[in-house]
């Protein structure tokens, strides 16, 4: 861009951010706090009191977390940049180009923090007999072992390319690993090389040893040998690069013909996402000035977009070391085992359609089984009674027993509708195959709206019995994805209400006919009916002043209009209390502002990933919705969510004591301070609490409920703790 264009769209900027009016002194930028959010990640991986493989583990998290932020985040606001009219953030006022600045200048840090933990890790992790290695570290055997792995099974799979006039500098793939060389030829001039790491090698070789684990990265091993790939040239320098590219791709700005199945269309949109234009460059180790200076011109970067790591570039062969370990020492490096149990609330060897008829039931994931659902499926793809299964998915597991169940439920002559949402992101090929494999097997098949993700999680069984309809729905905070549910803490609401049936049998026929605004009795569902309601229960709660009170636990927080809804009523002097595990938008207690409002964050050994909403101080008349809906402007505007009413006074119960135990975490929990930063919870007096580990307990006791014990134990637990529920 010349100096002129760069000018003129700086003034024009400006001239906008003149007009700009909210009020920023109880927000925050979104971007920024979820910087602070994966900094939190990351300081699980110090903590002592973390299993040193977890801790590890917790390293390649934040790594993935990052890159994915790169791809998406990064990646919209510099599109955003490029627009004539750029939008300014409703937070802070500030420009896209402001707030990729104040990423570029925060993220450094993170890197110097991350390879700080990580060479304390691998120093820890040598106590243990387990060694990652540079080649000089290695013995006269090992090295002998290196040199031939190299020459017979890595160099045969090498391409190396040279860029001269007959060869272009060649595509970078999206976040694979590659190496740059410089060269120079018999003439003296400087050339440069490349050579990308096959996909088919094994990412850390195991170094034979019968004791402990010895091994080493293979991009460090391709590193030491590259030269051998240019042997006609003189190698000046070396080193490993990786490069993120723009991954924010919207299906539905690409034109389609209104003919072709949509699952086509969006194999070709994927096919874009390689492909779209850089947003970072990372260094392993050292580069000279001259290679980065001729990466950046090629790949259009600016030096702030540029980042030096000391630590691999790509952790996700951490996940694949502990096959690696000897099992004891695994043991002793790792969470000790955790399996979840069947909700006290069920019996095993009873029909759970039955049981549902009954009463309706809570499960609480991963300390209780999902298998209770899965079971529920299974019984109504058998049931005689059952007339049809319809559910949203967004995410599923690799090998998804649910997929099983579905296909034995149109074997069994059910109808079948599944609404796949071929458009969760990075999960696009994983949901066409399985949209393929669904309809094949008889399910009929809907892909939701141009414009809007269908992100709700909501299955309604269908039975007629005796001459008389009956609904049993299932509301999710989760997606049906077997592997999650035992690392996410998510709820599972199983009901026979028939007011919430209607609702989501309407929902059914509304997603149908493509009806977006369509009305409901109980159920609040996004995109017209949802974000109305919670404003009126804030404004409700507001009215009452002193005798308000508000709960929320969601993943992130970033709706402007929720933000000052919630502020106001802070101003009102209404308790308000906010769980937010990841973005949070709202700073609280700020004076006159938000000075009644607490918010903490939980990262711990599981993803907390459950969205609750409680208005209301007496259990009587207390409102409680759960469902997938964030405070997101994108959840409350433009995806199709929904959040349901919790009728049950006993399951009430449950999720108030699910958060007054989440609430009163001191070891996990960190609270937003009004700057936005996270600090610890002094503990004081009070006991310290794990939320986490508590649940996991009281899991742990859920087969001896039979004797009566797990009454004198959630007795005792509720004295010791202090709970209210």
């Amino acid at each position: 861009m010349s100096k002129f264009k760069q000018d003129k769209n700086s003034k024009k900027q400006n001239q906008r951010k003149k007009t700009f009016k909210k009020d920023t002194s109880y927000t925050q930028n979104r971007e920024i706090s979820w910087l602070r959010f994966n900094e939190r990640v990351l300081e699980e991986a110090s903590d002592p009191n973390v299993p040193l493989y977890e801790r590890l583990k917790f390293i390649a998290i934040f790594t993935s977390n990052l890159d994915e932020f790169f791809m998406v985040r990064v990646g919209s606001l510099t599109d955003l940049v490029l627009l004539k009219k750029s939008p300014i953030d409703n937070k802070t006022g500030k420009t896209p180009s402001e707030q990729l600045d104040d990423i570029f200048d925060a993220v450094p840090k993170l890197y110097e923090k991350r390879y700080k933990i990580f060479s304390n890790l691998e120093r820890d992790l040598r106590l243990y007999d387990i060694y990652n290695l540079k080649y000089d570290e290695l013995s006269k055997k090992e090295k002998d072992f290196v040199v031939n792995y190299y020459e017979n099974f890595i160099k045969p799979v090498l391409s190396p390319q040279v860029v001269d006039l007959h060869h272009p500098f060649p595509h970078l793939i999206n976040n694979k690993l590659y190496l740059v060389i410089k060269l120079k030829n018999e003439k003296k001039e400087t050339l440069y090389g490349f050579l990308s790491l096959p996909s088919m090698v094994p990412k850390i070789l195991t170094l034979p040893c019968t004791s402990s684990l010895r091994y080493m990265i293979v991009e460090d091993v391709i590193l030491k040998f590259a030269d051998q790939a240019f042997s006609m040239y003189e190698v000046i320098d070396k080193s490993i690069i990786r490069v993120t590219r723009n991954a924010d791709i919207n299906p539905d700005d690409e034109q389609y013909d209104i003919d072709d199945d949509y699952r086509h269309h969006m194999k070709k949109v994927l096919k874009k996402r390689s492909r779209l234009r850089p947003v970072r460059l990372e260094i392993y180790r050292n580069i000279s000035l001259q290679i980065l200076d001729y990466l950046c011109d090629k790949l259009n970067l600016k030096k702030s977009q540029v980042f030096k790591s000391k630590s691999p570039l790509d952790m996700k062969y951490v996940f694949s070391l502990g096959d690696k370990m000897p099992k004891l020492t695994r043991r002793s490096l790792s969470y000790e085992q955790f399996i979840p149990k069947t909700s006290p609330t069920i019996k095993p060897h009873e029909s759970i359609i039955k049981q549902i008829i009954k009463h309706d039931i809570l499960l609480f994931y991963p300390y209780e089984k999902m298998n209770s659902f899965l079971m529920l499926i299974k019984e109504a793809a058998i049931d005689p009674c059952v007339v049809s299964i319809k559910i949203t998915i967004y995410r599923l597991a690799t090998n998804s027993m649910l997929v099983d169940y579905l296909k034995l439920a149109v074997e069994n002559k059910k109808e079948v509708i599944v609404l796949m949402e071929l458009r969760a992101r990075f999960d696009e090929e994983s949901n066409i195959k399985w949209s393929d494999e669904l309809e094949q097997a008889g399910c009929k098949i809907l892909y939701g709206f141009e414009g809007y993700k269908v992100h709700s999680k909501i299955c309604l069984i269908t039975r007629r019995e005796k001459g008389k309809i009956q609904y049993i729905t299932q509301i999710g905070t989760g997606n049906y994805n077997e592997s999650t549910a035992k690392v996410y803490t998510d709820l599972c609401l199983m009901t026979t209400n028939n007011l919430i049936g209607k609702d989501a049998y309407t929902f059914f026929q509304n997603m149908a006919i493509s009806n977006l605004s369509g009305e409901y009795g109980k159920l609040l569902v996004a995109p017209h009916g949802l974000k109305n309601k919670i404003i009126n229960f804030i404004d409700d709660e507001t009215a009452k002043c002193e005798n308000g009170k508000i709960i929320m636990k969601m993943n992130s927080l970033t709706d402007r209009e929720i933000i000052d809804k919630l502020a106001e009523a802070s101003q009102a002097g209404v308790e308000i209390k906010l769980i937010i595990r990841g973005i949070c938008c709202l700073l609280p207690g700020i004076n006159d502002k938000t000075e009644n409002i607490k918010i903490i964050s939980i990262v711990g050994r599981f993803l907390e990933h459950s969205r609750i909403y409680c208005f209301g101080r007496c259990l009587d008349n207390i409102k409680i919705y759960i469902g997938s809906a964030d405070m997101m402007t994108r959840n409350t505007q433009k995806r199709v969510e929904i959040l349901a009413p919790v009728l049950d006074e006993n399951i009430k119960k449950q999720i108030l004591n699910i958060l007054d135990v989440t609430e009163r975490d001191t070891i996990k929990a960190r609270r937003i301070k009004p700057n936005g930063e996270l600090e610890k919870i002094p503990i004081g007096g009070a006991v310290a609490i794990d939320s986490q580990a508590y649940f996991m307990n009281l899991s742990n006791s859920y087969d001896i409920n039979e004797n009566g014990k797990i009454k004198r134990l959630i007795k005792f637990l509720k004295d010791k703790f202090k709970l209210k529920y």
